[in-house]
C-alpha cells in the first residue's frame, strides 16, 4: 500500500546531450552488433508459407496398387526438410528411408524392393521453412489390404511436448518483452535506478532459461519424440538447426546484452546495449515464425520488427513505472511525462503494423471465427481493448494528476498499472498458442494447390493438374506429348473421371485446345474427394486412339 502523497518535485526534463566519445564507440558497437543481427535474419529470408501442407503422394493414400511401386513421392505446397521417413511393412517391420530422400517441395525416394501383398504406412515428418514440424502418414496396399497395427510418428503422444513449448514461448515473450522493454526504459526514460530492477533482471533470466529449452523442445517436436527424450543429443541438434532454434540462440544473446546492461553504471553503454538488445528482438523474431515467412517478405518482415520493438516498449515500462509509483520515486512525474511523450509515436507504427500482420495472416473476415487462428486473434484484440482503454485512462486522466501531485493520484495510477500488468500477461499467454495454430492464409494457400498426375504410356503421354485439387468446382488443364516426349499433334481430347468406391462416374468431359498448347477442361465439378480413376482419350488420327490410365486424389 502507497502511504502519503508524491512531493511536489522540481521536473527538470532536459534533452541528452551530444555523446561523448566512448559514448560514440559504444553506440559504434551497438550498430555493429545490430547489422550482425539484421544479417542473420535477411540470410534466413526465402520464398516461404507457414506451415508445409502435403498435397499430393504417390502412392495415394488409401490406394490399392496390383504391383509394388518402384518409388514414393510426397509433395508439399512449399520446400520442406524430411526428418522421419519410413515404410511400415504388413508385419510391423519398419524400414527407414531418410537417408536416401531428396528433399525439397517433393520428396522423392526409392521405394524397397522387398515390400509385399498387404497394407502399408509411409510415414513421415518434415519441417517447414518457418521452423514448424508437420507429419503424418499414408496408407496403400499391394494386392489386397491387410491388418496393420503398428503406430506411426503421427501417433506419438506429444502433449507433455507441446504443453513445454508453449510454457518456454510464454517464458520468452517474458523475457523479451517484460525484461528487454524494462532495460530499455531504465535506460532511455527514468534514471537508472533500482525500482524495478529485481523483476526485470528475473524476466530477463525467466527469458534465457526459456530460450535454451526451446532450442531442445523444437528439436522434440520436430522429431517426433516424447518429453522423455529432451536430453537427447539428436533432439538438440534438430532444434539448433531450425529456424526456430536460430531465433532462440539470437534472443539469449539479447538477454545477456540486457542483463549486462543492468548493472553498467555508464550510462552511454547502458543505452548503447539496451538499444541492442530491444532491436535484436526485433530482428530474431523475423527470422522464424508464421507472419515473418509470409509474402510480400519486405512488409511482412517490417511489420513484425516493428510490431514486436512497440510491443516491448510499451510492455517494459509497465514494471518499472509501477515500482516507481509504490516508492514514491521523487523521479516518478518526469518518467510519466517523457514515457506519455515517446508512446504516442511508438503506438502509430505498433498499430499500423498490427494491422497488416492481422489482414495478411487472416484474408478473410469469416476466418476470425471459422479457425483457430482466428478465434486466438478475437481473444487477444479483445484482451487488448481492455489494455488500450486503460492506457488511454492512464495518459489522459491519471498522469496529468501524478505530475501535479495530486493526491491519491500514485496510488490510484499504480493499482490500474498493475490490472494491466496482468491484462499483458494474459496476451501474452494466449499468443503463445499461435505457435500450434497455421494462419487462415496458409490454409488456403493450401487447399489452392492443385492436384496432378502424369501417365506415361509406349505412344504418349500426358500431364493432368486440376486446380484446386479439392472437392468442388476446378479446372482440368491436359499437356500431352508423345511417349518419346516428342510433339505429339492431336484432333481431340476427352477427360473420364470415375470414383468406383462412390459409385460416381463416369464424368465424360471433352477438352478445348488452348492457344499454348494445352488441352482446358472448364466448368468441372468435383463432387466429392477421394481417389479418382482418370482415362484420357486421345484422338490422333480418324484411325488412331490412344488411351492413358491412372488416379488422381482429390482433397475435401
Amino acid at each position: 500500500m502507497i502511504r502519503g502523497h508524491l512531493q511536489p518535485v522540481a521536473v527538470v526534463d532536459t534533452a541528452p546531450a551530444a555523446p561523448s566519445g566512448p559514448a560514440r564507440r559504444w553506440l559504434a558497437r551497438a550498430v555493429a552488433c545490430l547489422g550482425i543481427m539484421l544479417a542473420m535474419a535477411l540470410a534466413s529470408m526465402g520464398p516461404a508459407l507457414a506451415h508445409a501442407s502435403l498435397v499430393r503422394t504417390d502412392p495415394g493414400d488409401g490406394e490399392v496398387t496390383g504391383t509394388a511401386p518402384a518409388r514414393f513421392v510426397l509433395t508439399f505446397n512449399e520446400s520442406v526438410t524430411p526428418l522421419v521417413l519410413r515404410v511400415i511393412r504388413p508385419d510391423g517391420t519398419a524400414f527407414d528411408l531418410l537417408r536416401q530422400a531428396r528433399q525439397g517441395r517433393a520428396i522423392d525416394v526409392e521405394a524397397p524392393k522387398d515390400l509385399g501383398i498387404g497394407t502399408h504406412v509411409l510415414s513421415w515428418r518434415v519441417v517447414s521453412e518457418d521452423g514448424h514440424p508437420v507429419s503424418g502418414a499414408i496408407v496403400f496396399s499391394i494386392g489386397a489390404p491387410s491388418v496393420n497395427t503398428m503406430r506411426t510418428a503421427g501417433d506419438v503422444g506429444d502433449g507433455p511436448v507441446r504443453f513445454a513449448i508453449w510454457a518456454t514461448k510464454l517464458g520468452l515473450f517474458i523475457g523479451m518483452f517484460v525484461g528487454i522493454g524494462g532495460a530499455f526504459y531504465r535506460a532511455w526514460i527514468s534514471r537508472p535506478e533500482r525500482h524495478g530492477l529485481r523483476v526485470i533482471a528475473g524476466a530477463i533470466i525467466l527469458g534465457f532459461v526459456a530460450a535454451l529449452f526451446s532450442i531442445g523442445l523444437q528439436g522434440l517436436d520436430a522429431l517426433g519424440l516424447p518429453f522423455s527424450g529432451r536430453i537427447h543429443r539428436m533432439a538438440w541438434a534438430a532444434g539448433v538447426d531450425s529456424s526456430q532454434g536460430r531465433t532462440a540462440i539470437v534472443v539469449a544473446a539479447a538477454l545477456i546484452a540486457a542483463f549486462i546492461s543492468l548493472g553498467t553504471p555508464r550510462v552511454s553503454a547502458c543505452r548503447a546495449l539496451s538499444l541492442v538488445a530491444l532491436l535484436a528482438i526485433g530482428a530474431a523474431l523475423t527470422m522464424s515464425g508464421h507472419a515473418s515467412t509470409a509474402h510480400p517478405q519486405w512488409l511482412m518482415r517490417s511489420a513484425v520488427f516493428l510490431h514486436s520493438v512497440g510491443i516491448a516498449f510499451w510492455t517494459g515500462a509497465l514494471t518499472p513505472l509501477f515500482a516507481q509509483l509504490v516508492a514514491e520515486s521523487p523521479d516518478a512525474a518526469m518518467s510519466l511525462r517523457r514515457f506519455s511523450r515517446a508512446i504516442l509515436f511508438v503506438l502509430v507504427p505498433l498499430v499500423a503494423a498490427g494491422i497488416v500482420l492481422a489482414v495478411v495472416q487472416v484474408q478473410h473476415a469469416s476466418a476470425l471465427w471459422t479457425t483457430d487462428y482466428g478465434r486466438v486473434l478475437l481473444i487477444k484484440l479483445g484482451l487488448l481493448a481492455a489494455v488500450a482503454g486503460l492506457a488511454a485512462y492512464n495518459r489522459w486522466r491519471l498522469t496529468p494528476q501524478v505530475e501535479h501531485a495530486t493526491p491519491g493520484a500514485a496510488r490510484r495510477l499504480a493499482r490500474v498499472i498493475a490490472v494491466e500488468m496482468v491484462l499483458v500477461l494474459a496476451v501474452l499467454s494466449v499468443v503463445a498458442l499461435w505457435r500450434f495454430t497455421p494462419p487462415p492464409r496458409a490454409l488456403a494457400a493450401a487447399a489452392s494447390e492443385p492436384a496432378y498426375v502424369h501417365i506415361h504410356g509406349p505412344k504418349a503421354m500426358a500431364d493432368l493438374t486440376i486446380t484446386p485439387g479439392r472437392a468442388g468446382p476446378v479446372e482440368a488443364v491436359i499437356t500431352i506429348a508423345a511417349g518419346d516426349f516428342g510433339p505429339l499433334k492431336a484432333k481431340e481430347v476427352t477427360l473420364i473421371l470415375t470414383d468406383p468406391v462412390a459409385g460416381i462416374g463416369p464424368l465424360r468431359r471433352p477438352a478445348r485446345r488452348s492457344d499454348d498448347g494445352s488441352w482446358r477442361v472448364e466448368g468441372l465439378v468435383m463432387p466429392i474427394a477421394g481417389h479418382w480413376s482418370v482415362r484420357i482419350v486421345i484422338l490422333i488420327s480418324d484411325f488412331e486412339q490412344v488411351t492413358l490410365e491412372d488416379t488422381i486424389g482429390i482433397r475435401p
